[in-house]
């Protein structure tokens, strides 16, 4: 493409932190989740952490990301071995598994299953609903403790009472977790440390929720949609 999908880009994202970038399809949300996890190299410019470039250690960076794109990968498998992901047998601790379906909403409706965390979720997750295939895909990034969480749109198909309760969730982590997010609906993130909002490539402004509805108008334009 000539276009470049971020342009002139600047992003500063405090440690232990939670920021959600909002915009309209195409504004490069995607992207500088890509850039920050490594996915893609920037053509010009750097990604730092901590000052240093992260390509030039970028294994080690990203084993401290947990990633929650927007369509999860099912195993044709058990619950305990989805969410546990890569691991199997003495390796994996119940009580982690309970507790990060707990975090992830996920946790009663597991328990009603007639075999609990041997449940099979059957290929591609047929067995479970959309959301709650999500739901797995939240569960398995935390439960590998990560010390950064990527959602792409990780929450797009939950329906709102289940996002809602999911991050209120989530800001249990303030001070615990980098938390950097693209929101699906923009009521979910008014209790964000910071908005990051982008519109064709660019960062167009930054703030709070009310900070960003009384100083930028394309902002509230989007909010109102």
């Amino acid at each position: 493409s000539e276009k470049l999908s971020l342009d002139s880009f600047s992003l500063k994202v405090p440690k232990k932190s939670i920021v959600a970038l909002v915009g309209e399809s195409g504004a490069g949300k995607s992207t500088a989740l890509s850039l920050i996890s490594g996915i893609l190299k920037p053509t010009n410019g750097d990604v730092l952490v901590d000052g240093k470039d992260i390509h030039r250690a970028l294994f080690s960076w990203q084993q401290q990301i947990g990633y929650v794109p927007q369509s999860i990968y099912i195993l044709d498998d058990t619950v305990r071995n989805n969410v546990a992901f890569g691991l199997k047998g003495d390796c994996i601790s119940e009580e982690k598994i309970w507790e990060v379906l707990r975090l992830a909403q996920l946790d009663s409706f597991v328990k009603e299953l007639p075999n609990g965390l041997d449940a099979l979720i059957g290929e591609n997750g047929v067995r479970f609903s959309g959301g709650q295939r999500q739901r797995i895909g939240i569960a398995r990034a935390l439960y590998h403790e990560p010390q950064v969480l990527i959602m792409d749109e990780a929450t797009a198909a939950l329906d709102n009472e289940t996002e809602q309760a999911f991050m209120e969730a989530l800001e249990n982590f303030s001070g615990a977790k980098t938390i950097i997010l693209i929101a699906h609906r923009l009521t979910t993130v008014k209790n964000i440390d910071k908005i990051h909002f982008l519109q064709s490539g660019r960062l167009l402004d930054s703030g709070s929720y009310q900070t960003l509805m009384e100083n930028c108008a394309e902002f509230g334009e989007m909010a109102q949609t």
